[in-house]
């Protein structure tokens, strides 16, 4: 493969247990009920916010109700991160990946559903721009109307064909976004533990528990 992009969330971090979380509060205060598992695999991970918020609120959304919750929720899923200090870090295997990768001169960049806002966080804490140009991460800007935009435009940003690119992705909407982008060389971590489910799903090639599996 020529290019390599990266999922984000639960991908290079394993962050899933703070958006259901900070999700979970959400939900509590719009319908007052926590979100159940079924509705977190088909409709929250690897989904931008502006679909979530409407799906929760049962109806079409303004802009402003979107911002508001979508900004609430993330600052909730940031308080979470900063508490859990001892997880609070990239998933293992994957900065010598990076490496090895920089090394190779095989250009790189993420596709994230993530906010600004986070992007930032994520970017200041791990210090990501010793590996990524940072003008070429894409993330939901809200410009994009879904992730399947989203991986298209992060392979513009590195001038490789999507077909001729390895993606990174953790939840089944994203692999399905992944798919649908065009590509299919994509490697799954398993960070979901539904291994058995993402084997049979187009397009994808390896399902690793860590990035140590990949070198």
């Amino acid at each position: 493969m020529q290019g390599v992009i990266f999922d984000f969330n639960g991908t290079l971090f394993l962050d899933n247990d703070k958006h259901v979380l900070a999700w979970n509060k959400i939900s509590k205060e719009i319908r007052h009920c926590d979100i159940s598992d079924k509705e977190l695999h088909e409709h929250f991970n690897g989904v931008p916010n502006q679909l979530i918020i409407p799906y929760l609120m049962e109806r079409a959304c303004t802009n402003e109700e979107i911002k508001y919750y979508s900004t609430l929720k993330e600052q909730y899923y940031r308080e979470y991160c900063l508490e859990d200090i001892t997880n609070f870090h990239l998933t293992n295997g994957v900065i010598s990946y990076f490496e090895f990768l920089i090394e190779h001169h095989i250009p790189m960049t993420i596709a994230s559903a993530s906010i600004k806002d986070n992007m930032d966080f994520f970017i200041e804490s791990f210090h990501l721009n010793q590996w990524f140009d940072i003008s070429k991460i894409v993330y939901d800007n809200g410009s994009y109307e879904n992730k399947i935009a989203m991986y298209k435009k992060a392979a513009q940003n590195i001038h490789i064909s999507i077909d001729d690119c390895i993606i990174y992705e953790d939840a089944l909407s994203g692999i399905t976004s992944a798919y649908q982008a065009g590509c299919t060389h994509i490697i799954v971590l398993d960070s979901a533990h539904k291994k058995n489910e993402y084997q049979q799903l187009p397009g994808v090639i390896q399902v690793i528990e860590d990035f140590s599996e990949v070198l």
